[in-house]
Formats: C-alpha cells, sequence, structure tokens
C-alpha cells in the first residue's frame, strides 16, 4: 500500500489518531507500507506505528530531501531516487493501491497524478481518499466542479473512493475493479473543439 500524507502533523488531532491506526491496520492486515521515506509529521507518525507493529516499511526519499535529515532510518527499506519525479514512478510501481492522508500541497501533487494516470489508464490500482473531519471537503467540491463544468468526467470522479474509514477503504481497494478506457473526453468538449 503506498500512502501520501504531510510531512506536518496538521492542528487536528485526529489526523494524527488516523495515521497511527493506519499504521496497525497496515501491519495487521500483512500488508506492506510504501511511503514517501519521511521521519516528521503524519508520514513519520505513519512509518513508526507499521514498524511498532510488526510490519514492513519502504520509504522513497529523493537525495535532496535526504540531505535535509528528514529521512527515517529505521525502516526495513529505503530507496534514494535522483529527484522528486523518480520518487513518485517509484512509489506507483511499488503499489497495488493508494491512500491519501491530510497534507498539503505535495499530497495534492501525488494525488492529482495518481488520480490523472487512471483516468489515462496508465495504471488501473484502486485510489483511496481518506477524508479525515472532513479535511478533503473542499478538494471533493472542486472536483465536483470540474464534472459539472465538463472538464472532468463523472466516470473518472467515481473511481476514487472517499470513506473517513479505514476499514471501509481497505474493504474497497481490494475488491476495486479499474472500468478500463473510459474516453477522456466528453462530447460536448468534441464539439466545441470542433467549433460545434
Amino acid at each position: 500500500m503506498c500512502v501520501f500524507c504531510g510531512a506536518s502533523l496538521g492542528k487536528d488531532k485526529k489526523f494524527r489518531e488516523t495515521a497511527a491506526e493506519l499504521g496497525r491496520l497496515i501491519a495487521n492486515e500483512n500488508a506492506e507500507l510504501v511511503y514517501g521515506g519521511g521521519n516528521i509529521g503524519l508520514m513519520g507518525v505513519l512509518a513508526n506505528s507499521v514498524l511498532e507493529n510488526g510490519g514492513r516499511v519502504t520509504g522513497v526519499i529523493p537525495q535532496h530531501l535526504k540531505e535535509l535529515d528528514v529521512c527515517h532510518n529505521g525502516l526495513s527499506e529505503l530507496a534514494v531516487t535522483k529527484n522528486m519525479h523518480e520518487r513518485k514512478n517509484t512509489m506507483y510501481e511499488l503499489a497495488d493501491y493508494f491512500f491519501v492522508l491530510p497534507g498539503g500541497i505535495g499530497t495534492i501533487d501525488e494525488l492529482a497524478e495518481v488520480i490523472t494516470w487512471s483516468q489515462l489508464c496508465i495504471h488501473k490500482k484502486a485510489c483511496a481518499l481518506i477524508n479525515v473531519n472532513g479535511y478533503f471537503d473542499d478538494f471533493l467540491n472542486f472536483l465536483k466542479k470540474s464534472v459539472e463544468e465538463d472538464f472532468f468526467r463523472q466516470e473518472h470522479f467515481d473511481m476514487l473512493i472517499v470513506t473517513d474509514l479505514l476499514q471501509d477503504a481497505f474493504k474497497k481497494c481490494r475488491s476495486f475493479v479499474h472500468p478500463g478506457k473510459i474516453d477522456k473526453w466528453s462530447n460536448k468538449a468534441r464539439e466545441q473543439y470542433r467549433g460545434g
């Protein structure tokens, strides 16, 4: 399981509690965590929880961040990449599915790329957005607005699993079946492009 989350803890203590709970679940489910390799913020809480509960953790971190002393030194495995692009690609390749916990713009960047690659069938892996205390409500409203304005297909939006329950997310990811290729561009968009 690849998890994207913040390198800060955030203000809401529920964020930290959820990261720790997810770590316990990953270990108990005999899953392996793949994440960004950090020892700080929700990333550190998550990784430590998996390790403390006997699980395995693979961190993927770019060289320039490793040099900033934010790298977790107690992981099962650590992959050091040349840059952020290589880091994300490595994480995507290692993952069977994705969980997204609260985080900042870096977390949204990773989530957006996973959604984009899914809609283009570059991968067919499940992605669960863990909406802790409504943290992602505004982002979800943006996606809904994108659907309304014909920039994003409803079918693609529906591929994103949204829940605040970790066990529910596990279940849905494991039973997820990618719908296959869906035309990214609606008929309306095609007509507009053609001047219709």
